[in-house]
């Protein structure tokens, strides 16, 4: 199907998906939350590239797994995240965007700050109150960064088309989608 834009996220290593996405559905108000843990690359490419598109993450995925950090806690106004470092990751991004250059959105054309939202759509008191939280103790961690996915967007909802794995450019499994109703949010880890 060719409708709704085309999404592409990194994915994570199976135990930091799993805190990663305990934190976001512990801390994210559950009305709003629809979708897992997550890197995005890209937020709106068109629909119309998904063949070449496809092929493309394909081949970055070839490359070895890209080295990444949890670097700091980013404060984004209603929410909090985890700031991202990994140059790789970057240059992959990088190589893409120049591929759909005159494709992009002003937000996907925009300099790419790579995080992990653990918290949006909250009250600007809560999020304040989060982010000095997880300031206090926060320390670099590493983070396993396992694959390259497009999705479709679907008005909140994301409809999952492929994933490739770092290290051979092979499919792999993404993760099972997210049901915010049918879906208890877990205990921190």
């Amino acid at each position: 199907m060719l409708t709704g834009p085309i999404i592409v996220a990194a994915l994570f290593g199976a135990a930091d998906f799993k805190r990663l996405d305990a934190e976001r559905r512990a801390y994210f108000p559950p009305d709003r939350n629809q979708l897992q843990a997550h890197l995005t690359l890209f937020h709106h490419l068109p629909p119309s590239i998904r063949g070449e598109l496809l092929g493309r993450l394909k081949e970055e995925a070839r490359s070895p797994a890209p080295k990444a950090i949890l670097s700091g806690v980013m404060m984004l106004g209603y929410g909090v995240a985890y700031r991202v470092d990994s140059p790789a990751l970057e240059e992959a991004r990088d190589n893409l965007a120049e591929a759909f250059r005159g494709m992009l959105t002003p937000q996907d054309q925009a300099r790419w700050r790579p995080h992990v939202t653990i918290q949006n759509k909250a009250k600007p008191s809560v999020a304040k109150a989060l982010h000095a939280s997880l300031s206090q103790t926060f320390a670099p961690l590493p983070l396993a960064i396992a694959g390259l996915a497009a999705y479709h967007y679907r008005d909140g909802p994301w409809e999952a088309i492929a994933a490739y794995r770092f290290g051979s450019g092979l499919p792999m499994k993404m993760p099972p989608p997210f049901h915010p109703r049918l879906t208890p949010n877990p205990p921190l880890l």
